[in-house]
């Protein structure tokens, strides 16, 4: 195997910064950090200053590069979205399937088993967002195509499990039962509450049951009231919820973001994801999402009722946002971004931060934050 010692950038290793240090790579993997003079027979790769960091995970991502995945649920559309956000520091990611028919769920699946048996670069699984969530927190979801889960959309979720890395399916607290809930995860499906009215007793009984996250953090779904902490106040108060946030400054006030990371009871912790659709990566104003039209202006995607559908966000810019915003150390900004959705759907052992071992998937950023370098399993995904 070739290996490849990175020089001259500083090293953020998902827990520690080293200084006048290099990377060494082996093959798709990280073999260790050493002084940046110590001999080594590995190739070396001077970076002229800046950061490595762990890549991004993205654990919710709709589209992108022009193809939006509800649209076209197939191999080349999943090879689109993953090389897209390469150019973003996206190492990872599950593209996403909103509420739609069971034929293209299916459809979905099928793309994502054939994704791995071709070996994507940067395919990480699916996540099936929908289709059993509530009405009432339908947001961008058509309310025609949302229903109860049944038997066998749960026996389908745990065959597709068995032949995918890894699945993550969003479901409504008061819609999908806690046995239910159970039979999934007990499958190896992770189960994240949102599109969700529940009641925090309801979400409680539901992570009780085995539900392990909350997808985008206050968005469509229940919010904290003085007699009701809803789902959010579930998501920040009990401690084996993860919690997906779109740091977008539209989607969550910056001081919302900021109260809520204070808040939140671990050792679940609040990560980033982009929840981006189909414009991002190109300069398209508008696209189809499940028969409606939603427009791209001032940052913001939207139905035309002005109903927010995703996000035109990158893992990049989500990280300089809660860096430079909201004022958060870049080292827990960066976490946000690799180690904590890691952790979330337990995959740390592999990816998240640069250990010995694991996969060499990383970044190479500017002291700015602008994005040089994404490798992925050793090999350059994309540089600038």
């Amino acid at each position: 195997m070739s290996r490849t010692a990175y020089t001259g950038a500083r090293i953020f290793d998902g827990e520690l910064w080293w200084e006048r240090s290099a990377l060494v790579v082996n093959g798709d993997r990280v073999e260790g950090i050493i002084a940046a003079d110590s001999p080594t027979d590995a190739q070396r790769v001077a970076l002229g200053g800046g950061i490595l960091a762990p890549g991004f995970i993205d654990l919710q991502v709709n589209g992108g590069g022009g193809v939006q995945f509800n649209l076209t649920p197939d191999v080349p559309s999943i090879a689109t979205i993953c090389k897209t956000y390469a150019r973003f520091g996206t190492t990872a990611c599950l593209p996403t399937l909103i509420t739609d028919t069971r034929q293209n769920t299916a459809l979905a699946v099928a793309a994502g088993i054939s994704a791995v048996e071709q070996g994507v670069p940067g395919f990480l699984g699916l996540h099936l967002e929908g289709p059993h969530l509530s009405v009432a927190r339908k947001g961008a979801h058509d309310p025609a195509l949302i229903r109860p889960m049944d038997e066998g959309d749960l026996v389908a979720l745990l065959a597709a499990r068995q032949r995918l890395p890894n699945l993550l399916t969003t479901v409504a607290a008061e819609t999908v039962t806690p046995n239910q809930i159970t039979r999934l995860t007990e499958g190896g499906v992770i189960v994240s509450i949102g599109h969700s009215n529940a009641t925090y007793v309801a979400a409680k009984a539901a992570a009780e049951a085995g539900a392990s996250m909350v997808t985008h953090l206050f968005n469509a779904q229940s919010q904290i009231g003085n007699r009701e902490p809803g789902v959010v106040g579930a998501a920040l108060d009990l401690g084996g919820l993860w919690a997906g946030l779109i740091a977008d400054g539209i989607h969550v006030d910056a001081a919302t973001i900021g109260i809520a990371l204070r808040a939140k009871r671990g050792p679940g912790r609040v990560f980033l994801v982009t929840d981006a659709m189909s414009p991002t990566g190109t300069d398209t104003a508008s696209f189809e999402l499940t028969g409606r039209m939603v427009y791209r202006k001032d940052g913001a995607l939207r139905l035309a009722d002005g109903t927010l559908a995703g996000a035109d966000l990158t893992m990049i810019d989500a990280v300089a946002y809660v860096h430079k915003t909201l004022g958060l150390p870049l080292e827990e900004a960066l976490r946000m971004a690799s180690r904590y959705p890691a952790e979330a759907i337990g995959i740390d052992g592999e990816r998240g931060t640069l250990a010995p071992s694991k996969r060499a998937d990383f970044v190479h950023l500017g002291d700015d934050l602008e994005m040089r370098r994404t490798v992925i399993g050793g090999a350059t995904a994309w540089a600038a």
